[in-house]
């Protein structure tokens, strides 16, 4: 099944934004305890990684599968380094990144199906 995550219950499966508005930089040994694959990693300087893609003009992680506001998923999830794990829904960070890709500033926690389903 892969480390993909199932959309319900999850407003930032519906979301990714921020992983198409910030550089994710950190401790290059991270990439090592997490086993992240070379294809996915950016040096950035002698200490320093990055997530292939956020380190450009326009950034967007390689690790992002999907449409962002709509279904997204990230083909290493459990093994994300720490400012991925850092950043928290609703916090001033995803608000940003969400206003940025012309989104609702707050995530709204109602799944899919719940939304879909008739009113009582």
């Amino acid at each position: 099944m892969g480390e993909r995550a199932s959309v319900r219950g999850n407003s930032c499966l519906r979301c990714g934004a921020c992983c198409a508005t910030y550089r994710v930089s950190f401790y290059w040994a991270e990439a090592e305890h997490y086993g992240l694959p070379d294809s996915l990693i950016e040096k950035v300087s002698p200490w320093h990684a990055c997530m292939a893609g956020t380190g450009q003009p326009e950034p967007r992680c390689r690790a992002l599968a999907g449409t962002i506001g709509r279904s997204v998923s990230c083909l290493v999830y459990s093994r994300r380094p720490s400012p991925c794990r850092e950043l928290q829904p609703g916090e001033d960070k995803c608000i940003r990144a969400r206003v940025r890709h012309g989104l609702e500033p707050y995530l709204d926690e109602e799944t899919p199906d719940a939304a879909q389903a008739p009113a009582a």
